[in-house]
């Protein structure tokens, strides 16, 4: 079911060699720029428009009104609420313990560097609601923002025709939990032009006021959409499908293996599964095993052309410091250790969204309810980029505090630096406060 790619005895570069899913978001961007723009110009009548003919719904409105919020969590399943508390809970421990704390620094007498970590005033969080619905996503967008002090909390989800029209019920029901009052029906690639440019509804309480930072997963479309944006509004990461890497050794076992593989599958078509592994024989059974379990899974048809598709694979390598190199090059979204001394392959890893270490850490715990945040970098952005965390709603600020005499004991140097650089009239704004 799964391509195989040996690399064994090769000493070649194996980034270029490695299964990943081939998406161009520049095409994507090209193609959904006038939608875009059309909601940056004319806004709610383009976001409309788009809305009905990408998701089959004719808006009335683009606020989720009050009482459906709240009904939602009042209809909620008892054990789905349980399990989301849990997650909150949790999610909320972690993350408050990423809060950075004002740092002052005395650089000379009388001179002083305060680093202050201010929080942005406002955020939009995009909440999918494609081929799956996602209440986690809501946790995991909305906790760290809180955590970091954000003011002014907005969650975009696509409005679904089953609902009346209105984002998934669940994803509401978790809104509720949070606190999150300001949601809005609307999706794709208009959504995050709204969230962006802001956006007229049909009356003054309908208006989506933009907002400063924009994360949260979504497709190709929401991705491209995102780039647009970018510099309009900071944006977390271009969050591509979904995907996993196993770093496995005979060790490791394949019911295990097959199950995570699988997992990450049923995201989408277009999920990324691979294995690295020094043990044919543990490929060998993992191929069982899929066979196996993939016909007993729900989504059979989606993970088996996730499975099959040139973004998954088996990567076979000579030992395990190979394997190292190769999870490093792939900068997995998720990376699961499963070998001996997992824990201490897992500290040399460089480049992982997030790592998961032994049989009893999968990424389904991480997804829903490790305490870890699931809005990681995909495509290899882990190399550059961090999953989601309160650093995201986040501003460092300098503030810069010298009294006279330390800045006459610098002045020197700032005038020479100055006309070094041929900007003398900086230097001639020190001179000016010790000239007569």
């Amino acid at each position: 079911m799964l391509n195989r790619i040996d690399l064994r005895g090769s000493t070649r570069d194996p980034r270029g060699l490695l299964p990943r899913a081939q998406l161009d978001v520049s095409v994507a961007v090209e193609r959904i720029r006038p939608v875009v723009e059309a909601v940056h110009e004319h806004g709610f009548s383009a976001i409309r428009e788009a809305t009905e003919r990408f998701d089959g719904v004719k808006l009335e409105r683009l606020r989720v009104p009050a009482e459906a919020i709240t009904a939602a969590e009042a209809t909620l399943d008892p054990e789905v609420r349980a399990a989301l508390l849990e997650a909150i809970k949790r999610a909320r421990k972690v993350h408050r313990d990423q809060r950075r704390t004002d740092t002052t620094t005395q650089v000379v007498p009388g001179g002083t560097v305060t680093e202050r970590w201010v929080p942005v005033r406002r955020v939009g969080l995009y909440v999918p609601g494609g081929l799956a619905v996602y209440p986690s996503t809501v946790v995991m967008n909305v906790v760290p923002a809180q955590e970091a002090g954000v003011e002014g909390l907005v969650v975009a989800s696509p409005p679904q025709p089953e609902n009346g029209g209105l984002p998934d019920a669940r994803v509401l029901a978790a809104c509720a939990l949070l606190g999150v009052t300001e949601v809005y029906a609307v999706g794709g690639a208009q959504a995050i032009a709204m969230l962006g440019y802001g956006a007229d509804g049909v009356d003054a309480g309908d208006r989506c006021e933009p907002v400063d930072v924009i994360t949260g997963p979504g497709n190709i479309w929401v991705t491209a959409a995102k780039r647009l944006l970018r510099g309009v509004v900071g944006i977390d990461a271009e969050a591509g499908p979904t995907e996993i890497a196993i770093l496995a050794d005979e060790t490791a076992d394949p019911r295990h293996v097959a199950a995570d593989l699988i997992s990450q599958a049923e995201h989408d078509p277009l999920a990324a599964s691979v294995l690295v592994t020094d043990s044919p024989a543990l490929a060998d059974a993992v191929e069982a095993e899929l066979a196996v379990q993939v016909a007993a899974t729900k989504h059979d048809e989606r993970v088996r052309t996730a499975l099959t598709g040139e973004q998954s694979g088996v990567v076979l390598v000579d030992d395990l410091e190979q394997g190292l190199r190769v999870v490093d090059e792939y900068a997995a979204e998720h990376l699961e250790i499963q070998t001996r001394d997992a824990r201490e392959w897992a500290l040399r890893v460089r480049n992982a969204g997030a790592i998961f270490v032994g049989a009893w850490s999968p990424v389904s715990l991480g997804d829903y309810a490790a305490g870890s945040n699931h809005v990681l970098p995909t495509g290899g952005c882990a190399r550059h980029s961090s999953g989601l965390s309160v650093q995201s709603f986040l501003r460092g600020i300098h503030v810069v505090e010298y009294d006279e005499a330390a800045l006459k004991d610098v002045a020197g140097h700032v005038v020479a630096l100055s006309t070094a650089e041929d900007l003398p009239a900086h230097g001639d704004a020190v001179k000016a406060r010790f000239s007569k």
